[in-house]
C-alpha cells in the first residue's frame, strides 16, 4: 500500500507500542488485582499485578544474565500459569523474541521448529521435561534450559544441560530494571502453523501487533475491571488468542488453570464457580465436552453472568443453545488465525438487528464469524481475484489485510503465493460476507466437497448433524467418486444413551430437513472418537486419507 505523508504531527512519535508498557499499566493502576493460578499439585497460588510486575522486572534481569541479547529466540514449553504470563512480559520486554512451542506438535515437526527460528534458551514446565528431553540431542542452536520448577535442581533428574531453575535465577536478581524503547515493529513473539500442510511455517508478531490487538480486544469484547478472565485457550497457540493482554489492558481479574485435558472438566467447571469467572475462552473441542459435564452433574452451575469466546471452528448451535439453556452462558463467536493473530471478528449481535430477529433466526445468526473489527480489510474473492458482493449468498475466498496480518511467512521460500500483490493474506477459508457485514465462515476452501460441480458445506453438515439429539460430535469430509468427483461421508460419535437406538436412515431423515437429497452423505459411520489437530480442530486431512477408498473400492 502506497503511504500518504502528511503534514508532521506535535506528538511524541518516538514513543514506541511496547506490550511491556501494558504490564507497567497493570501494576500501576491495578497493583491489587488479583492473578489466580492452579498449580501442579492441585493447590492455587495467588499474587496480584505489583507482584507479577516485580517478579517480571527480576525475569528480565536474570535474561541479560543468562547472556540472551536482542533479537535472541527463547522457545517456550508450558501450560497456562502464571510463570508463563510472566515470561508473556519478561522475555519480550527485553528485546528478545518469545518463541511459543506448541506442545502437540511431533517431537520431529517442534524440533524443526526451534532450529528454524535458532532457538538459543528454552523454558520448560518441569512436567513437560520429557519432551524437552525428546527434542534435545536435534536441536542444533539451544544453549541451555530453564526449568520451571518449585524443586531444587538437585533433586531433578534430566539430562539436559547446562539448566537453571526459573526460580533460582529471579531470586538472585534484583526487581528493578530500566526497559529498554524497543522500535514497536520488531518482533515480540513467534508462533508456528500446526504443519498440516507441509512443514509449521513461521508467524512473527510485532510490539505493534500485541498491542494495537489488546486494544481491539478489550473493546469488542467488552472487557473490564469488573471481569474474571479465565484463560482456558493454551497459551502456546496464537498467544492464547491475546485474551492475557487485552485482560491486564482493563485491569481484569485473571485465572490461570495450569495443567489441563479433557479428563479435567470438573475441575474447570469448579474454578468457573469459586472464581466468579465472567469471560472464558475455548475452542468447540474443549467447550462442548464441558456442556457434556455439565449436562450430566445433578446440580448444574449458575454460570449466568460468562460469556464464552469461541473460534477454531463453528460453534454449533446445539451447543450454543446448550449452554444458554443449561447455565445461562453466552457463546460468541469469534475468527481469526495463527497468521491474522486472534481477533479478525466478533459476533455481538446490534440491537437493532436482534429486534427483527425471530427465535431460530437470532441463533442461527449467532453462528456467523460476527462483524469484522476496527483496523481490517476483509474481502471475499472468486478463483479469478475478482471481489465478490456482500450479499450473504456469494462465496469466495477470505483475503484478509491490517496491522496485525502477517504480510510474509518467516524463512518460508515457495510460501509467497499466500500473500496478493496489494497486500492481502490469501486465508484458505470460503466464506461470504452479508449485507451487514458479517461474516460467515462456509468451509475450508479444501473442506469444501465437490459433487456432480455443485459444492457441499461440510461445516454446514456438522452442525446440522450435532443438532440431532443422539450426536455428540461429527465430521462430514468429500470423499473420491468414480461419477460425481467427491461424495460426502459423516463420521458421527454418539451420546452413550443413544448408541444401538439410533440408525442410519434416521439421521439422513433428520438431515433432509436442511440439505437437498443429493447433497445427503452416501454413507454414515459410527465412531468412537473424532480425530482432532494439535490444536482442537477436525482432522480432515488424515480422515479423508483413512477413507479415501470408500467409494472408489465399491
Amino acid at each position: 500500500m502506497n503511504i500518504i505523508k502528511g503534514f508532521p504531527a506535535t506528538s511524541q512519535v518516538s514513543y514506541q507500542l511496547n506490550v511491556t508498557n501494558i504490564l507497567k499499566h497493570g501494576a500501576r493502576s491495578f497493583g491489587k488485582q488479583e492473578i489466580v493460578s492452579k498449580k501442579h499439585d492441585g493447590t492455587f497460588f495467588r499474587y496480584t499485578y505489583r507482584d507479577a510486575y516485580e517478579r517480571v522486572t527480576c525475569l528480565a534481569n536474570s535474561i541479560n544474565s543468562l547472556d540472551i541479547g536482542i533479537g535472541d529466540k527463547i522457545g517456550v514449553l508450558s501450560w497456562n500459569t502464571y510463570q508463563h504470563f510472566e515470561i508473556y512480559f519478561g522475555i519480550p520486554g527485553t528485546g528478545a523474541v518469545m518463541l511459543l512451542l506448541n506442545l502437540r506438535l511431533a517431537p520431529k515437526e517442534l524440533s524443526y521448529v526451534v532450529n528454524h527460528a535458532e532457538a538459543k534458551f528454552i523454558f520448560v514446565d518441569e512436567n513437560l521435561l520429557y519432551i524437552a528431553e525428546e527434542i534435545a540431542p536435534f536441536c542444533k542452536t539451544v544453549k541451555g534450559y530453564v526449568i520451571i520448577t518449585d524443586k531444587r535442581l538437585s533433586d531433578l533428574s534430566t539430562p539436559l544441560e547446562p539448566v537453571y531453575s526459573y526460580e533460582e535465577i529471579l531470586s538472585n536478581a534484583t526487581p528493578e530494571y530500566k526497559w529498554p524503547n524497543i522500535d514497536e515493529t520488531s518482533a515480540y513473539s513467534a508462533c508456528y502453523t500446526s504443519g498440516t500442510t507441509g512443514r509449521p511455517k513461521g508467524i512473527y508478531y510485532s510490539h505493534r501487533d500485541v498491542y494495537l490487538q489488546a486494544l481491539i480486544y478489550a473493546a469488542n469484547a467488552s472487557i473490564s475491571i469488573q471481569d474474571c478472565v479465565f484463560q482456558v485457550v493454551p497459551m502456546f497457540h496464537v498467544l492464547g488468542w491475546g485474551t492475557p493482554y487485552a485482560a491486564t489492558l482493563v485491569g481484569a481479574k485473571l485465572v490461570f488453570p495450569g495443567r489441563y485435558n479433557l479428563n479435567d472438566l470438573e475441575d474447570l467447571t469448579k474454578i468457573l464457580v469459586q472464581e466468579n469467572v465472567t469471560i472464558s475462552n475455548g475452542a468447540p473441542a474443549i467447550l462442548m465436552p464441558l456442556l457434556e459435564h455439565i449436562r450430566k452433574l445433578d446440580s448444574r452451575p449458575d454460570l449466568s453472568a460468562v460469556r464464552f469466546i469461541s473460534g477454531a471452528s463453528e460453534p454449533p448451535i446445539a451447543m450454543m443453545k446448550g449452554f444458554w439453556d443449561l447455565t445461562g452462558a453466552e457463546i460468541i463467536h469469534s475468527y481469526g488465525s495463527t497468521e491474522a493473530h486472534a481477533i479478525v471478528t466478533l459476533n455481538r449481535v446490534v440491537p437493532a438487528l436482534e429486534k427483527e430477529f425471530f427465535e431460530e433466526e437470532r441463533w442461527d445468526f449467532k453462528r456467523k464469524q460476527g462483524y469484522i473489527v476496527v483496523g481490517l480489510d476483509v474481502k471475499i474473492v472468486d478463483e479469478n481475484g475478482n471481489e465478490l458482493p456482500h450479499d450473504g449468498k456469494s462465496v469466495g475466498e477470505v483475503l484478509l489485510r491490517g496491522p496485525w496480518v502477517s504480510g510474509s511467512y518467516y524463512n518460508a521460500p515457495g510460501s509467497e503465493v499466500q500473500f496478493t500483490d496489494d497486500g492481502y493474506f490469501r486465508s484458505g477459508d470460503a466464506g461470504t460476507i452479508d449485507s451487514e457485514g458479517f461474516l460467515k465462515i462456509t468451509d475450508r476452501l479444501k473442506d469444501l466437497i465437490k459433487s456432480g460441480g455443485e459444492w457441499i458445506s461440510s461445516v454446514d453438515m456438522e452442525n446440522s448433524l450435532v443438532s440431532y439429539p443422539a450426536i455428540l460430535e461429527a465430521a462430514v469430509v468429500g470423499c473420491p467418486h468414480p461419477k460425481w468427483q467427491e461424495r460426502p461421508l459423516a463420521l458421527v460419535v454418539l451420546r452413550d444413551e443413544f448408541k444401538t437406538k439410533v440408525t442410519k436412515d434416521e439421521i439422513k431423515e433428520h438431515l433432509a430437513e436442511k440439505f437437498a437429497e443429493w447433497q445427503l452423505p452416501d454413507e454414515i459411520r459410527f465412531v468412537k472418537r473424532i480425530l482432532k489437530t494439535g490444536v482442537g480442530k477436525i482432522d480432515k486431512r488424515t480422515i479423508r486419507m483413512q477413507y479415501k477408498d470408500i467409494y472408489t473400492s465399491k
